[in-house]
């Protein structure tokens, strides 16, 4: 049993009115521990620690200082990997060979990239000429935001925490974290690693609790917020917004999606698949950017949705620290629950289930988990529901074209646009496919595949803003010019 607790000007806190709520395990359904819920006296507190911590002894650092702290704090989270990947695997249920290869390493990685970043990037200068002929420089110099609120998601909760952290500390803000109420575990650690480097008290807060009218209301609507960086679903980031707009701060958004995989008949089949079954069901099909929504040219549809069920049907369930085990549970079973709904729309639309569907019997002691098949449909109507609704599971819908316009149009009509896959081996072809594509990513003959110094994000309702590289420190930075009468 742990107890997760606020982490609140260096120090772990626990809630002034004493009211905790459980944290399970998916595996299993066992209680993990107790997490403290945040009311306004905590987030109060969390805030102003933050306001303060721009002023002291962080606000003195140089940023050639700040850097080798954030390395610092990167080598520090190695150094504690097992700490790390026991608490990430806890929380979510997912394979240790994913969290360790991917979770963990990405998570320190956030703060020496990010921190490098910064210190490579030069800001503006103009000479302007002037009527008495000395001229005048102008130059820009930045600065922190100020206290950044961090919303954060369950199914990357290291990652995508300190995908956030590590540019906005970077910059020299100071942040309130507040990390899903399904996975505290990592966020909570982090204050533990903060400690140990060094980083003064306020820099870097916590604080556990729900979403509306709890922690991440209170936190957003909160005036002491300068910026609010999100990862969610949609419907959370209207409310964001329209919190966001008292006062004008500015937000990040990465939000919902439901993304195309196009494969044309000239791609290398064996990739396809196999990018496929990786941007379908990877971490039980809870990635943002995993694929939904599969569009096959006609001659080789048949032979994919074969391949593609064989594939799934290969998939190995099992515990974090089973080694066989390369498919986990779902995050709990209210989400096991949502994703079950849209299995059995699925059918009620009149699709043809080719695999899953379900359940899967796992018997003793994962009775309990929120476990469930990987699913393949093929003969739904363009606007049926499962097409169209992001599920957010490990599911896809399988669907023939004939044409390179007809399966633009196909993928482009929705209302996300997060990002896409093309499979193809016509250099010409991806490159048009790249171009008419609406959304913020596009994968060539791959997915997943990262460098954080693109950006990253969505257009329509998939978000707004961009994070990574120097697009995110857009976002952490206020940029001042600087005009010098010569």
């Amino acid at each position: 049993m742990q107890e997760f607790r606020h982490f609140i000007n260096g120090k772990f806190v626990g809630s002034a009115s004493g009211v905790v709520f459980d944290n399970r395990n998916p595996v299993d359904g066992s209680l993990i521990g107790q997490i403290h819920e945040a009311g306004p006296a905590e987030v109060n507190a969390a805030v102003s620690a933050a306001r303060e911590a721009l002023t002291g002894p962080w606000a003195q650092l140089t940023q050639a200082q700040r850097t080798l702290l954030l390395q610092r704090v990167a080598a520090r989270i190695t150094e504690r990997f097992e700490d790390f990947l026991r608490a990430e695997c806890l929380d979510t249920g997912k394979p240790a060979t994913m969290a360790r290869e991917v979770d963990i390493p990405r998570g320190a990685a956030n703060f020496t990239a990010f921190a490098e970043t910064l210190a490579a990037h030069p800001t503006e200068s103009f000479q302007l000429d002037t009527p008495d002929g000395a001229g005048a420089l102008n130059y820009g110099l930045r600065g922190p935001k100020g206290v950044i609120a961090v919303i954060c998601p369950w199914n990357l909760p290291l990652l995508l925490m300190t995908f956030k952290v590590g540019p906005a500390l970077a910059c020299g803000n100071t942040v309130v974290v507040k990390p899903s109420e399904e996975t505290p575990a990592t966020a909570t650690l982090l204050g533990e690693v903060m400690n140990e480097c060094g980083v003064p008290a306020g820099v870097y807060n916590v604080v556990h609790g729900l979403g509306p009218q709890s922690a991440g209301e209170l936190l957003t609507s909160h005036a002491g917020i300068d910026a609010i960086t999100f990862t969610g679903e949609t419907r959370t980031g209207e409310h964001i917004m329209r919190a966001a707009s008292v006062g004008l701060r500015n937000i990040s958004m990465e939000c919902g999606g439901k993304n195309p995989g196009i494969v044309f008949a000239d791609c290398d089949l064996d990739k396809a698949v196999e990018g496929t079954m990786r941007s379908a069901f990877l971490n039980c099909g809870q990635v943002c950017l995993g694929t939904e929504r599969v569009y096959v040219e006609r001659p080789v549809f048949d032979e994919f949705v074969t391949r593609l069920k064989l594939g799934a049907a290969r998939l190995s369930p099992g515990a974090p620290d089973d080694a066989n085990a390369n498919f986990g549970p779902l995050i709990s079973r209210e989400h096991q629950a949502k994703v079950l709904s849209y299995y059995r729309l699925a059918t009620a639309e009149g699709a043809t289930v080719e695999i899953g569907g379900g359940v899967p019997e796992m018997g003793a002691p994962f009775d309990g988990g929120a476990w469930i098949e990987p699913t393949i449909w093929t003969g739904l109507a363009d606007d049926a529901r499962v097409v169209t609704e992001e599920i957010f599971g490990p599911c896809c819908h399988v669907r023939p074209f004939d044409r390179e316009d007809e399966v633009v149009g196909l993928a482009n009509d929705t209302r996300y646009g997060l990002c896409a896959v093309v499979w193809t081996q016509n250099v010409a072809r991806a490159a048009r496919m790249a171009a008419s594509l609406e959304v913020g990513l596009v994968w060539i003959n791959s997915w997943y595949l990262r460098d954080l110094r693109t950006a990253f994000g969505g257009a329509k309702q998939s978000g707004i803003g961009r994070e990574g590289g120097i697009h995110g420190l857009e976002f952490y930075t206020e940029l001042k010019n600087v005009c010098v009468k010569l």
